[in-house]
C-alpha cells in the first residue's frame, strides 16, 4: 500500500527532524516576522524574548538596538546547533 508506506516515510522525516529550543524558536518567529514587513509593537516581548536567550536589554534601550542583538544572538544559537548537529553526525561516521 502506497499510502501506508508514505505515511511512514513522513512520520520518521519528521521524527529526525531537530527541534529547536523554545526561547530560539520565538526569537526566529520574531525575525522572520520582521523581515516579512511586520513591524513589532510589543517592546516588552522582545525585552523578554533578548532575556531568554542570555542578553541584558535594558528597558530603556532603543528597539532597534535590540532587535539587532536578537537577530545575532538568533544567528548564532543556530550556528551552534548546526555545528553541533554536524559534529553528532561526524562522530558516528564510520572510518
Amino acid at each position: 500500500m502506497p499510502a501506508a508506506r508514505l505515511l511512514r516515510t513522513l512520520k520518521a522525516w519528521l521524527r529526525r527532524k531537530p527541534k529547536l529550543p523554545s526561547e530560539l524558536q520565538a526569537g526566529r518567529e520574531v525575525i522572520a516576522a520582521i523581515d516579512a514587513g511586520g513591524l513589532p509593537l510589543d517592546a516588552t516581548r522582545i525585552n523578554r524574548i533578548a532575556r531568554d536567550l542570555g542578553l541584558e536589554v535594558s528597558p530603556q534601550a532603543p528597539l532597534e538596538d535590540t532587535l539587532a542583538r536578537l537577530r545575532a544572538a538568533v544567528l548564532r544559537g543556530l550556528q551552534s546547533l548546526a555545528m553541533q548537529d554536524a559534529a553528532k553526525k561526524h562522530k558516528g561516521a564510520k572510518q
